[in-house]
């Protein structure tokens, strides 16, 4: 039976402490509103993470591969114009999507003063967006969580890094590298305490906001799958077309790696069979090796789409009515905030995070999200991938490089 126990996953565990939890905020409601001090707890040591996570490894991003950057010249530059031009329409329309169906009204999530700030009620103006961007200090950035600023901070430190020869460099990228290990083993054992934080964060909320809040945690699952469907046939589709890449060929290159993508909910895991399909499709090797890799940071369609989504989510459960300019803003921060960190364990949860205090929003949302997280990171890891795979076939047509002659042949074969 103890083993049985110890071979529980952490994603059942998680599921199984929502479920417990609503049973009780459902039951007790009164007795539910003492319990918040252990989801308060999960939620400020998801907070400590933050800014020692981004710091090191934007800046690992930035100065470990600059010269990497320098050599592939054209091919990097035309990779991430496109990279920002698809991902911000990722952004829009989940931003359309979340303001159309307002999965969010009706919750009355509360704000905690213990771990977030209040939300300004100043109007956000261009000069005032763009100043923000700017730290005065950064020890006073990272003690006030804001984000923009200590990834402000990290870029400019890394591309000066990127400047520095010799063993200066190597122990400052050194010291990044081990700080964002760290940090990686970190997240591990915070979210090894996650079951206890969703399980008394939805007891309370049930608790508070009645059972209602699983028909607005249905919503917003239904508004992101269908945002996803949207970003597929508006976005990535016409994308295909206009490349000019064998659509029925793609799909058949894609499958088994999606397959992966969907069932892990891990990029990592599906990897490997990209590389091996994408090269099987007709991308040169040197492009699949440089694109794929380059976007699980810098192409994350669907984790982009889904932070568009759950931010402004949190928002609306809040009672927090966001202005057009501040949406934007914050759009812009996510843009930023969520690049260099794909490889973290829960990435978009940190992101999202982040985004949440910077903002002044109550990070509380984001333990009532964690316990329907698993559905949505299936399909955000699929498109992730799906994204990066067209990505390298989109370069290679741009390179002049794509041969899908007798691709559907060799496809049938390995599958």
């Amino acid at each position: 039976m103890w083993q049985k126990i110890k071979n529980i996953s952490l994603t059942k565990w998680i599921i199984i402490s929502m479920i417990v939890g609503a049973a009780l905020g459902a039951i007790f409601p009164e007795l539910s509103q003492n319990i918040r001090i252990i989801s308060n707890i999960f939620l400020r040591m998801i907070k400590s993470i933050i800014v020692p996570l981004l710091f090191g490894t934007l800046v690992v991003g930035i100065a470990g591969h600059g010269d990497d950057l320098k050599k592939i010249g054209k091919l990097a530059l035309k990779t991430i114009i496109y990279f920002e031009i698809v991902t911000t329409l990722a952004l829009v329309i989940g931003l359309l999507a979340v303001n159309i169906t307002k999965p969010g009204e009706g919750i009355k999530l509360t704000v905690s003063e213990s771990t977030t700030p209040a939300v300004s009620s100043e109007k956000i103006t261009a000069q005032g967006m763009i100043e923000h961007i700017f730290p005065k200090s950064f020890f006073e950035s990272a003690a006030n969580n804001d984000i923009l600023q200590v990834v402000f901070f990290a870029i400019l430190f890394g591309i000066a890094l990127t400047q520095v020869k010799g063993k200066p460099k190597e122990t400052m990228l050194n010291f990044c590298e081990g700080l964002s290990e760290v940090m990686f083993k970190f997240t591990n054992i915070v979210m090894k305490f996650a079951p206890f934080g969703i399980g008394a964060a939805m007891c309370y909320t049930i608790g508070h906001s009645g059972l209602s809040v699983l028909l607005n945690l249905g919503k917003l699952i239904l508004t992101f799958y269908g945002a996803l469907v949207v970003f597929l046939l508006s976005v990535l589709l016409p994308v295909i077309i206009l490349s000019k890449i064998p659509l029925k060929k793609f799909l058949s290159a894609v499958k088994n790696p999606a397959l992966i993508a969907f069932t892990t909910t891990s990029s990592d895991a599906a990897l490997p069979e990209a590389f091996k399909k994408m090269i099987g499709f007709g991308v040169p090797k040197r492009i699949v090796s440089f694109v794929i890799p380059t976007g699980y940071s810098f192409n994350l369609d669907g984790s982009t789409l889904y932070l568009a989504v759950a931010s402004i989510f949190v928002a609306q459960a809040s009672g927090i009515n966001l202005s057009m300019s501040q949406q934007l803003f914050m759009m812009l921060t996510l843009m930023i905030t969520s690049k260099g960190v794909a490889a973290v364990p829960r990435a978009a949860i940190i992101v999202l995070s982040a985004t949440l205090v910077s903002f002044g929003l109550p990070i509380e949302g984001v333990a009532v999200i964690l316990g329907i997280d698993e559905i949505m990171d299936m399909a955000r890891t699929t498109v992730n991938l799906v994204g990066n795979c067209l990505a390298s076939a989109v370069m290679a047509r741009w390179e002049g490089e794509l041969n899908t002659e007798g691709v559907q042949l060799e496809l049938e074969n390995n599958n």
